[in-house]
């Protein structure tokens, strides 16, 4: 028998004789949260999402299932954009299409990105993507992206802007992560955006859209009769 059987016989007869170790008991965690969490209605959701988004330089605005594509055809003209890439196959991506927002120019993402990267990067203004819900707690929008509105929508053009139902913002995480049934699969890409892309460099100095959006507008879509 070589050295080498014998000294791995050695280790693995030493591992195998170690005594298991207890299993630690888990912490409750919904039982955590479930204690602490508040008791609030929808309005009080939206408002703390606001402020927290807000708060890290997010632009965030009321509308309507209604009123939405114009409220979005207006900002984009305020801010000089050229272009709005939209995902292909979606309703929301079909009712801005339906308003045809002249003089914005809507571009749909129906191409392999080899075949259009450098107009992704370097010739698109904007993207719009619809959010699956919110966290009011962290402020945070959660996206699933998929192959109608990839990864690349929420990344690379430099103003993002977000639709959301405000019938889906969850009061914290777990709540979010119960309700949706996370735990029966997740898609490859599951995002938190919690503002505009941001870093500082070592002399602490902010800057925004290093990598990724620098602007994030968020349109929150209340139901027909709401207040707003």
């Amino acid at each position: 028998m070589s050295a080498t059987v014998t000294a791995r016989d050695s280790i693995l007869g030493r591992l195998r004789g170690t005594p298991i170790a207890v299993k630690p008991t888990l912490p409750d965690v919904q039982g955590w949260f479930a204690a602490h969490r508040r008791v609030e209605d929808t309005v009080q959701r939206v408002s703390r999402l606001r402020s927290a988004l807000e708060a890290v330089k997010a632009e965030v605005h009321d509308t309507t299932d209604a009123d939405w594509p114009d409220l979005l055809a207006r900002i984009a003209s305020a801010k000089g954009l050229r272009n709005l890439l939209i995902g292909t196959g979606t309703p929301h991506g079909a009712a801005l299409e339906a308003r045809r927002p002249e003089p914005l120019q809507l571009l749909r993402y129906e191409q392999a990105i080899e075949c259009w990267r450098d107009t992704l990067f370097d010739d698109v203004d904007a993207s719009l993507t619809l959010a699956r819900s919110a966290i009011a707690e962290i402020g945070s929008l959660i996206l699933w992206p998929d192959a109608c509105e990839p990864r690349l929508m929420s990344l690379v053009p430099s103003v993002h802007f977000v639709l959301l139902d405000v019938a889906s913002i969850h009061s914290d995480f777990d709540s979010a992560i119960r309700a949706e049934g996370w735990a029966k699969g997740l898609p490859t890409n599951a995002l938190l955006i919690c503002g505009p892309s941001k870093t500082a460099d070592i002399q602490q100095t902010l800057a925004y859209g290093a990598h990724g959006p620098r602007e994030l507008v968020v349109l929150l879509r209340h139901p027909a009769g709401a207040a707003a």
